[in-house]
């Protein structure tokens, strides 16, 4: 059960998510068609050595049941998608001339590795401290492509603080990312992280995400998921690792309210665009998310 002001590492509570998206993202880097190459997932994954995510990162996902084989496809999909869309908002940032990136719950995001950045940029990455820990032993021999600085905090907390100490400038533009992550949070706590990211952000910034459409009881999901994941070998903690949905904010109105240019993706359509096939059931479950990307306007003076 998640409290307030719970802590986790790779294996326990919302840690386990990011696995599972390392697991994802090392079995797509090994298909013959792969649509990204995340050579560090399976490595992450390995130094854990959880025997149902390793089946899952070397790509043997095979269920017998039905469902459970057709709700892994969708959360599969929808890690793949995510992962181009928010691969291509970076390159379109680096296109635009920002050299200042900042992944809110970094977890076990390899961009500051497999990412080839423009020369200058800094990447800071936010996360919990034994996260943090896990991921600099894990690739301990590895090199980053660009200046990368942990900051090691809990996004409940004063995290913009945190954030400054490690060099942060205020009035440089920003890439934002914040994969995988509101819903972790309480409704009172994404409100007060979307203000301080606004506040932080110098004109020219933008910030993507992703967010539910909230068209499903989060239980009946979570136990949809858990039991495709218990077919494959994984278990996933008990209880709710999300809050509820009820009185959140919609990013999308909240960023357009602020001034700021809002962009959204249909994640099937992702995958369609990159040439990958998508059954129309698939496809269907994958539609309860939304990508998105708000841009601040250059000419913006009024934070």
């Amino acid at each position: 059960m998640r409290t307030d002001d719970d802590s986790w590492d790779i294996t326990e509570s919302v840690g386990v998510t990011a696995l599972g998206i390392a697991a994802i993202r090392a079995a797509e880097t090994q298909r013959p068609d792969a649509l990204f190459r995340d050579p560090y997932a399976q490595r992450l994954v390995a130094a854990v050595g959880t025997e149902g995510w390793l089946r899952i990162a070397q790509g043997q996902v095979r269920a017998d049941d039905e469902n459970a084989n057709r709700m892994y496809q969708s959360m599969s999909g929808f890690a793949v998608a995510r992962t181009c869309y928010f691969d291509s908002y970076f390159a379109d940032a680096a296109a635009e001339g920002i050299r200042q990136v900042v992944i809110l719950a970094a977890g076990l995001d390899a961009r500051a590795y497999r990412i080839q950045w423009p020369s200058g940029t800094v990447v800071y990455e936010l996360d919990q401290p034994k996260v943090l820990q896990f991921k600099a032993a894990a690739l301990a021999d590895a090199r980053p492509t660009v200046d990368r600085r942990e900051v090691a905090v809990d996004l409940r907390h004063d995290w913009p603080k945190a954030l400054r100490d490690k060099g942060f400038d205020t009035s440089a533009p920003t890439a934002w990312l914040a994969e995988g992550l509101l819903r972790y949070l309480p409704t009172e706590a994404q409100d007060r992280l979307l203000d301080d990211v606004v506040a932080l952000s110098a004109p020219g910034s933008r910030t993507a995400l992703n967010i539910g459409r909230g068209n499903r009881p989060d239980e009946q999901l979570r136990s949809m998921r858990a039991q495709a994941l218990q077919q494959l070998g994984v278990r996933l903690p008990d209880g709710p690792l999300w809050y509820p949905d009820e009185g959140r904010s919609d990013p999308r109105e909240w960023f357009a309210a602020k001034g700021w240019t809002v962009t959204e993706a249909d994640p099937p359509s992702v995958l369609i665009d990159h040439g990958r096939d998508v059954p129309e059931q698939v496809a269907a479950d994958m539609r309860r998310q939304i990508l998105m990307t708000a841009i601040r306007p250059r000419g913006d003076d009024n934070r």
